[in-house]
């Protein structure tokens, strides 16, 4: 009688399935080599790790599951919104609803308004980037298409307590110089006179 191969696979792709996903760690060696890891360096007083944040923000810190995190390396994703918009209101509930971790950029000034129409080819909102590919405009079943293509998952595979990072503007604001002390008010000059010893 022969054993069929699907005997031991079964329960073999059952306990891979059961493990568990585990942090991603970047690896800096004492020759400044890079390499990553699931799994944190023995204690080396050469070596350096940090744990990868997912592309997107970091989630507060949360590991992602593995097939998120391996899309999210890849083909990270950012939504383009502006105030008022009511498609990226929609586009942005859509992103959380599918449990895509995503960046969010903000148009809000004349100077993001033109770095974003010179990224973009337009000022039209919302944008999405998956990767480098650019998505104008509000299409749930274009974009399900791009992010399936990319490897994301088609359901929500974020753990519970993740959170989204906050929106931040297209082009980093500069921090303002601090005001200047206020200089001393000069003292009053004498008033003048007149050469008959008159005061006006």
């Amino acid at each position: 009688m022969t054993t069929t191969p699907l005997r031991w696979l079964l329960p073999l792709a059952c306990a891979l399935l059961a493990v568990p996903a585990h942090a991603l760690y970047k690896i800096v060696g004492p020759d400044g080599r890079v390499t990553y890891s699931d799994t944190p360096p023995a204690g080396s007083n050469n070596t350096r790790a940090a744990p990868v944040p997912a592309a997107g923000g970091d989630g507060g810190g949360i590991s992602l599951p593995y097939a998120l995190r391996q899309a999210t390396s890849r083909y990270p994703v950012t939504l383009y919104t502006g105030s008022g918009c009511a498609p990226c209101d929609s586009a942005r509930a859509w992103l959380r609803e599918r449990g895509i971790p995503f960046a969010e950029k903000t148009v809000s000034s004349n100077e993001d308004l033109e770095s974003y129409s010179r990224l973009t080819g337009g000022p039209d909102l919302p944008a999405l980037t998956i990767g480098s590919q650019l998505l104008r405009g509000l299409s749930r079943e274009q974009w399900a298409t791009y992010l399936d293509t990319a490897g994301y998952p088609q359901a929500s595979q974020l753990p519970p307590n993740y959170r989204y990072p906050a929106a931040e503007p297209v082009v980093a604001r500069k921090e303002a110089p601090a005001p200047a002390a206020a200089a001393a008010p000069a003292a009053a000059a004498p008033p003048p006179t007149s050469p008959g010893g008159f005061r006006f």
